[in-house]
């Protein structure tokens, strides 16, 4: 049951258009092709965790990281625009807020309307040095779900909501457009901070990043078995005879 089950699945990946299509990609998933599309996948999946593949992954996670790091950064240095929420949900405002190019300011601002594309800086009217920025905080902690009952009780604007605090008392409130967004500000401002980047977005990013470095790096090694433990070093020869002075 477990074969014919696995060849249902795989011939509905392909996404085939008529029933004669799918009848077609179950004959070519016979009992033998399963068998070896597990061999492979068991394969490559262990060679993907062998030793020297683990110890490659730990040397270049962290380029990796700044890399996610600095997209994240590029990102608010664009901007995005801000829908302002009260209790009732009227969505009628918004402002903008965008990193400085040095990555020691945010400037943000009212706007009458959504812009259709960058706002300049020189239109914003307020400034939050990144010095000033004590803290970063999500979901139920920021102030503004606390103060507001109706925004506390919806879900879906809770996850969408972070702060960032500041001075004794002052906090500059966000709702993110959508959950992308959500990701992107909290992994860049908490990377201006110092910390470190925790959205579930960092984490598929840098799966997919490793994973594809991974096997770029090993194409050379393609079907070559890739030992647990590097060969022995050889003895010394008995002479230097074959060494040349080309000077």
């Amino acid at each position: 049951m477990q074969v014919v089950k696995e060849q249902v699945m795989r011939a509905l990946t392909t996404k085939p258009s008529s029933l004669d299509q799918f009848k077609s990609k179950l004959q070519n998933l016979s009992y033998t092709e399963i068998l070896k599309i597990r061999q492979s996948e068991r394969m490559n999946q262990e060679d993907f965790q062998s030793r020297p593949i683990l110890e490659l992954k730990e040397k270049i996670q962290p380029e990796i990281l700044e890399l996610i790091k600095q997209q994240r950064l590029n990102r608010l240095v664009e901007g995005t625009c801000f829908r302002k929420l009260n209790a009732r949900r009227r969505q009628d405002k918004f402002w903008y807020c965008r990193l400085s190019p040095n990555h020691k300011v945010l400037h943000y601002g009212d706007l009458e309307e959504s812009p259709q594309g960058e706002v300049p800086h020189d239109s914003l009217q307020d400034k939050l040095p990144v010095a000033d920025i004590k803290a970063v905080v999500t979901g139920k902690d920021c102030p503004h779900m606390k103060e507001k009952g109706a925004l506390k009780q919806n879900k879906e604007v809770l996850e969408l909501a972070f702060s960032i605090l500041y001075d004794s008392n002052c906090q500059l409130n966000f709702i993110a457009p959508d959950k992308h967004e959500y990701c992107i500000w909290t992994d860049g401002l908490n990377a201006l901070l110092g910390k470190d980047m925790m959205s579930d977005l960092t984490r598929n990013d840098l799966d997919t990043l490793l994973s594809m470095e991974i096997k770029l790096r090993l194409l050379d090694l393609e079907n070559i078995q890739i030992p647990d433990a590097p060969p022995p070093i050889p003895k010394e020869p008995s002479n230097y005879d074959f060494v040349y002075d080309c000077n």
